[in-house]
């Protein structure tokens, strides 16, 4: 996924995270805000050490989550920015697993058709 498509700084992931508008299941939680006009989608991606006490583990999921991102990319708004913030839940899942969970919290979330 290419860097425009992220939310990197901290000022943009407050302004997301203060919109409200959140989703969530066992695995995930995703919070969105629209924004009209936005030639693309941009998503921050948070995997806090609570999840994996080394940076090995976080940084594996976050590849998972976004491999999987990649794979719905023609189906996602293109006028939305959303943060993907994981739970402890998923600390040993595999690649299918954080695929499975990842596409129901979005769905949950009214982001990918149902």
């Amino acid at each position: 996924m290419r860097k425009k498509y992220r939310i990197k700084k901290e000022q943009e992931f407050q302004t997301v995270y203060q919109g409200k508008n959140s989703c969530a299941n066992r695995a995930f939680v995703i919070y969105q805000m629209s924004k009209p006009n936005q030639k693309h989608f941009r998503v921050g991606i948070s995997v806090g050490k609570k999840v994996g006490h080394h940076a090995v583990v976080r940084n594996r999921l976050k590849r998972y989550i976004r491999q999987t991102l990649t794979e719905e990319l023609q189906d996602l708004p293109q006028e939305l920015d959303f943060l993907v913030i994981a739970r402890p839940y998923i600390r040993d899942f595999t690649m299918a697993e954080v695929r499975q969970n990842l596409r129901h919290a979005l769905k949950v979330a009214n982001i990918l058709e149902k």
